[in-house]
C-alpha cells in the first residue's frame, strides 16, 4: 500500500483550538519516518550575534526535504534552531543524501554543526510512542502541521549518545548540495507593536489525553486573558513587513545559497540587493498609475503564511505584548509548573525576525517568525532548566 498521499488526505482541523482534542489527530503510517534536525552549540553562535544563520539553517532542513517531495505534502515544524518532519518511505533515501549534503554545507559555510537524524515510525511505536499528525489550513497556500506524542521521544534518541547511532546522518565528504531553492532571508527585523516580542515554549506533563487537553485549554485561555485574540497579539503587521536593503542583513542568505566562492557570493548578494533596491521604484510607478502597488498585495499574502503558533507536543508561540501581560502571564505559568502541571520557557526581544520558503511569489509559501536574538532556542534552554530542576 502506498502510504505517501497520507499526510494530505487528512480532513483538515476548523480552528487552533482543535489542538486540545486527541481525537483530531491520526497516527502516521507505520513506514513513515521522523526527521528531526537541531544546531549544535546554537546557544554559543546566538551569543555572537548569529542567530539569523541559526535560523536559517533549521529553515535549510525543511526546503531541502520540501523540494525533495515536489507536489507531495509533508509535515513539518519549524523550531527556531531546528525542524521536525514526517517523510514516507520512498523518500528516505534521498532525504539522508540531502541531510548529508546540508550538514556539509552548513560546516563549510557557517562553521556550525547541523545534527540530522531519522527515525522510523516503527521504532517508535514499539517504544509505545505513538506520533499522531493532524492539518491546520492557515491560508490558501499554506497548511500548518501539529504533530502530538513522539517527537520529543525522537529528539531524545537523536541527541542521546548511547542511543543515537542507528538514527545520525553524518556529514558526506563527497556530498551532493541539497536543493535550498525558495530560502530566503530579506525582510527586516520587525520591531514589536506593543514592545515585547515573547517567544513562549509550553509542555503539558500528564500523560493521560484528558489531562494534557485540559492543560492545553488552561494555557489557551490565559494568553486570552491576558494578552487578547490573534489579532492582538500576533508579532507581526502588514504595515511594518519592510524588505532590508542593509547589504549586512542579505549576507546570510548569500552564504548558503551561492556557491562558496567569493565573487559567487558577491554577486548572489548583490542581485538580491538591486532586486530590493529596484522594487521600491516600481512600487512608487504602481501609485503614480493610480493601481494597488504590488508590494502591498505580496506584503499582505506574507503576513498571513506566517506559522507564529504550532503545536508538536510543545505549543510553540510568538506574541507581541507589553511587560505587564508578560508579567502577568508568567506569574500564572509559574503556578501551573510548580504545581507539577506543565514545563515552560519564554524568551523576551524587543523585535521578530523572519526567515522564509518562498516556492511561488504570489502562491506557496511560509514565513517562519521567531524573536530575535535567541527566540525559541532560548526558551528552549530555560523550559530545559526547568525539566532539570524537577
Amino acid at each position: 500500500m502506498n502510504n505517501d498521499d497520507f499526510y494530505a488526505n487528512l480532513s483538515p482541523l476548523s480552528d487552533f483550538a482543535a489542538l486540545t482534542e486527541e481525537q483530531n489527530f491520526t497516527p502516521l503510517p507505520d513506514d513513515w519516518h521522523v526527521v528531526v534536525t537541531d544546531v549544535l552549540g546554537s546557544t554559543q553562535a546566538i551569543a555572537a550575534g548569529r542567530y539569523k544563520e541559526v535560523n536559517l539553517l533549521g529553515a535549510a532542513s525543511i526546503v531541502a526535504l520540501l523540494n525533495l517531495a515536489g507536489p507531495l505534502d509533508l509535515p513539518f515544524i519549524f523550531g527556531g534552531d531546528g525542524a521536525s518532519l514526517a517523510i514516507p518511505s520512498s523518500l528516505l533515501a534521498p532525504t539522508r543524501t540531502a541531510l548529508a549534503g546540508l550538514r556539509s554545507l552548513a560546516k563549510q559555510r557557517y562553521e556550525l554543526d547541523l545534527r540530522v537524524g531519522v527515525v522510523p515510525v516503527a521504532d517508535l511505536r514499539a517504544a509505545e510512542q505513538e506520533v499522531r499528525v493532524a492539518r491546520l489550513p492557515i491560508a490558501e497556500h499554506y497548511t500548518q502541521a501539529m504533530f502530538s506524542g513522539g517527537i520529543a521521544y525522537a529528539e531524545s534518541l537523536i541527541k542521546d549518545p548511547a542511543r543515537n547511532h542507528a538514527y545520525l546522518i553524518a556529514a558526506s565528504d563527497n556530498p551532493d548540495a541539497p536543493d535550498l531553492s525558495g530560502l530566503e532571508c530579506r525582510w527586516q527585523d520587525v520591531p514589536s507593536r506593543h514592545g515585547e516580542v515573547v517567544s513562549l515554549l509550553v509542555m503539558p506533563q500528564a500523560t493521560a489525553d484528558a489531562s494534557r487537553a485540559a492543560t492545553l485549554s488552561a494555557v489557551l485561555a490565559a494568553l486570552q486573558q491576558h494578552f487578547g485574540s490573534d489579532s492582538d497579539y500576533h508579532p507581526l503587521a502588514t504595515s511594518q513587513l519592510q524588505a532590508s536593503l542593509v547589504p549586512a542583513a542579505l549576507r546570510a542568505e548569500a552564504q548558503l545559497r551561492s556557491p562558496a566562492a567569493f565573487g559567487a557570493r558577491l554577486r548572489y548578494q548583490t542581485n538580491v540587493w538591486l532586486m530590493i533596491f529596484m522594487l521600491r521604484f516600481y512600487r512608487q510607478y504602481e501609485r503614480l498609475l493610480g493601481r494597488p502597488p504590488w508590494w502591498d498585495r505580496y506584503r499582505s499574502l506574507a503576513f498571513t503564511t506566517t506559522d507564529y503558533k504550532k503545536y508538536d507536543d510543545t505549543l510553540r508561540m510568538v506574541l507581541a505584548g507589553n511587560t505587564t501581560q508578560r508579567t502577568k502571564l508568567a506569574a500564572w505559568l509559574e503556578e501551573q509548573y510548580q504545581a507539577g502541571r506543565l514545563l515552560y520557557g519564554m524568551h523576551v526581544a524587543d523585535r521578530a525576525i523572519l526567515t522564509c520558503l518562498v516556492f511561488e511569489r504570489m502562491g506557496r509559501q511560509v514565513h517562519f517568525v521567531d524573536g530575535a536574538d535567541g527566540g525559541y532556542a532560548l526558551a528552549a534552554r530555560a523550559l530545559k532548566e526547568r525539566l532539570a530542576a524537577r
